[in-house]
């Protein structure tokens, strides 16, 4: 089966418990069973990681190059800083999928701005957490249409 990264960016370990009138009640732990479940039915395995570190993340999607068909992240703040995250991902020859919660483009100016997108192959915003599920789904479709 193919392996496809889940990574997540900072904070995102508080998810449930932070904000919840804009990032909801689910944990992260619940997004993690049910992307672990959805990739079941879609004939993909997961890896599942959360880093308050951007070298962590970073370290994820040099592991990637070697094991992963695809990327999915959420680079939560690390999205409109981290040129690292993006310089990471364009050595990653996979799919790479930009999820956020929030619609990142009702929120403050500077939010509006991503580095990971100018790698990414989609970026699903505003859906809540629906949104890593949406991004497993286009996964799967874009790692079954590559040739070989």
């Amino acid at each position: 089966m193919p392996l496809v990264f889940v990574l997540n960016g900072p904070n995102l370990n508080l998810l449930g418990r932070r904000q919840p009138e804009i990032y909801g009640h689910e944990t992260l732990a619940d997004v993690e069973r049910d992307c672990r479940a959805l990739a079941g039915e879609l004939g993909l395995e997961i890896a599942f990681h959360q880093s308050n570190h951007e070298g962590a993340i970073v370290d994820r999607i040099h592991e990637a190059r070697e094991s992963a068909a695809a990327i999915v992240i959420n680079p939560a703040a690390y999205t409109h800083t981290s040129v690292a995250i993006l310089d990471a991902l364009k050595a990653f020859d996979g799919p790479v999928i930009e999820v956020h919660i929030s619609n990142v483009h009702q929120r403050e100016a500077f939010r509006h701005h991503s580095y990971v997108s100018l790698r990414a192959d989609g970026v699903i915003a505003g859906c809540g957490t629906e949104g890593y599920r949406l991004a497993l789904r286009r996964v799967a479709s874009l790692v079954q249409s590559r040739p070989g």
